[in-house]
């Protein structure tokens, strides 16, 4: 076994899907980033990436245009965001539950959509849908085994690397991140400065509508070629759970995505091993999930190291 593990890491071709399976879990993890620094939880990123997967296929099948069907698969995605936010915003729903709602709601309405328009049942088998182009770097596919990993990958994957710049770039150097970070910390202060809560709160979930769509299309478009039922695969719930992993920050949503990256490209080489299919599919998940736990304890530990101190401090004046 310790054999195979070793093969298994040294193989450029492995560190591909790593990268490959990396890409959506990192888009939907930014995107939960930022509307929580905004106080507001976007549960309902499955549903966008569902949404958004069904209506990139779609609309690239109608037109023949793999670039017209990424532009509907992301206002898709958005859509959804923006409904979240009409019903916890506007008429007062927990934002949590209106999302697993949605995402309920998806789960079963892209099926029926898709059987609807097409016959398809569960897999859009019928659809000629076009695929997004894979990106031959020059100067990097030149570099020995590096250039095997990181060049040929799908132009999303690209995108989600200078997402995490961009992202990065908003929170930490814009006014608008400012204001967002301000939002999350105290709403009422937030107001009384003359920002307007709510304003920010969409324009956060409009950020994760738009990331979460690229995720989607990705899925359907670019990971595999066609879409199917349940393809983001419980993707936008792990992104909740990786955002806190991440520290509430778009450098540390790489290190949370490749926790997911890593174990998934790792099942993919362990269905060779004859172990359970069962258990090789929820590996990823369950490794996030020990991750989040893992981070929780260490932040739960120190923040009560610090409260200590803090007392100590105020008995010894």
């Amino acid at each position: 076994m310790m054999d195979f593990l070793a093969s298994v890491f040294g193989s450029s071709n492995y560190w591909f899907i790593v990268v490959r399976s990396t890409a959506p879990i990192l888009l939907v993890t930014l995107g939960a980033v930022v509307t929580e620094q905004a106080g507001i939880k976007n549960m309902a990123l499955e549903g966008s990436m569902l949404w958004a997967a069904l209506t990139g296929v779609l609309a690239s099948a109608w037109t023949g245009s793999p670039w017209i069907g990424l532009a509907a698969g992301i206002a898709a995605g958005v859509a959804i965001a923006l409904i979240l936010g009409l019903f916890a915003l506007k008429l007062d729903a927990n934002a949590v539950l209106v999302g697993i709602a949605l995402n309920l709601l998806s789960t079963g309405g892209t099926v029926f959509v898709l059987f609807s328009i097409t016959g398809d049942k569960g897999i859009s088998s019928s659809l000629p849908s076009k695929v997004l182009p894979m990106v031959s770097v020059p100067l990097l596919r030149d570099i020995p085994w590096l250039g095997k990993v990181l060049s040929g990958q799908n132009l999303v994957v690209y995108l989600s690397a200078a997402a995490v710049v961009v992202i990065h770039v908003i929170l930490n150097k814009m006014t608008i991140g400012r204001r967002i970070r301000a939002t999350g910390e105290n709403v009422e202060a937030a107001r009384a400065a003359g920002i307007d809560p709510d304003r920010i709160k969409f324009f956060t979930l409009v950020i994760s509508g738009i990331l979460a769509g690229l995720a989607g299309c990705f899925l359907s478009m670019g990971y595999t070629s066609n879409f199917t039922s349940g393809i983001s695969a419980g993707r936008g719930y792990v992104a909740n759970a990786a955002q806190v992993v991440a520290g509430g920050t778009a450098v540390g949503s790489i290190f949370a995505a490749l926790i997911f990256g890593v174990t998934d490209a790792l099942a993919t080489f362990l269905q060779s091993r004859g172990l359970p299919p069962e258990l090789i599919q929820a590996l990823p998940y369950a490794v996030t999930i020990l991750g989040f736990v893992v981070v929780t304890l260490i932040r739960d530990k120190r923040e009560a190291a610090r409260k200590l101190k803090l007392f100590a401090g105020k008995d010894d004046r």
